[in-house]
């Protein structure tokens, strides 16, 4: 397995945290070892060896001078089966919540993507070995850490996956601007796969027909469509909400 850089002080930490196997950590001389204070009590208690380098050398070992002084070497992420987050949801007594990103390109839109479906509790991620984004240092970065927790999928055929997904129970939505029905008027309590489209084209027509569920995304303004990451972010919500609605205030 090839290896992958963990850069800036907060992912570094979430990688600690969340037990992935680190093999070093390097600290750029001068930095200030007050502020890498969490870093170094997490790696002395879990055995990472932290060296320090000047920072021409992590600016160089990361191919970027935005590392804020810390980057960790790793094993590039591994991916899971779609069984282990069905699995998952099982687990913890939950009906399944599950991201199908259809050809999504922009690592940072993945990297959001990750970090909201860890917030709203998402059971895990689908993509396409084709024509995708993958797990890199740059949607890590951008995950904030989310990508330690938040297990990821990579499948063949997104529309066999599809298939396969609802033959075990999960229903599938996804959204088109020429959908009449509001996301708002959606029951998001059953087992459900949400499909985001890519930044360009949105959902494509195989996967769109294989929808259970079309909703639009209401825009009352000038601009025709919403970035990626937050119309993924809207839906998710929308199925927080809806799992885990406000207790009812007792007059």
């Amino acid at each position: 397995m090839s290896e992958e850089w963990i850069v800036g002080k907060n992912p570094v930490i979430e990688a600690l945290r969340s037990g992935r196997t680190i093999n070093k950590i390097w600290i750029a001389e001068g930095t200030n070892k007050n502020l890498m204070g969490p870093i170094f009590a997490l790696a002395k208690e879990q055995g990472v060896i932290v060296t320090t380098a000047n920072r021409k050398k992590l600016d160089t070992l990361a191919s970027t001078d935005n590392h804020q002084g810390v980057i960790a070497s790793v094993a590039a992420y591994d991916y899971v089966e779609v069984e282990d987050i069905l699995r998952r949801a099982e687990e913890k007594q939950e009906p399944p919540f599950i991201l199908l990103l259809d050809e999504l390109e922009d690592p940072h839109n993945l990297g959001s993507i990750l970090r909201t479906a860890d917030a709203v509790g998402a059971h895990g991620v689908i993509i396409p070995k084709r024509r995708s984004v993958s797990l890199t240092a740059t949607v890590a970065k951008a995950s904030a850490g989310a990508i330690n927790y938040v297990p990821v999928a990579r499948v063949t055929n997104l529309v066999r996956t599809i298939e396969e997904l609802k033959e075990r129970g999960v229903w599938i939505a996804g959204t088109d601007a020429s959908a009449k029905q509001d996301f708002r008027q959606g029951d998001f309590t059953m087992p459900l796969g949400v499909v985001i489209g890519s930044e360009g084209k949105g959902i494509s027509r195989l996967v769109r027909e294989n929808c259970d569920f079309l909703y639009s995304l209401p825009m009352a303004g000038n601009v025709t469509s919403l970035n990626a990451s937050v119309a993924a972010a809207l839906l998710m919500y929308e199925v927080y909400r809806s799992r885990s609605p406000l207790p009812t205030r007792v007059k």
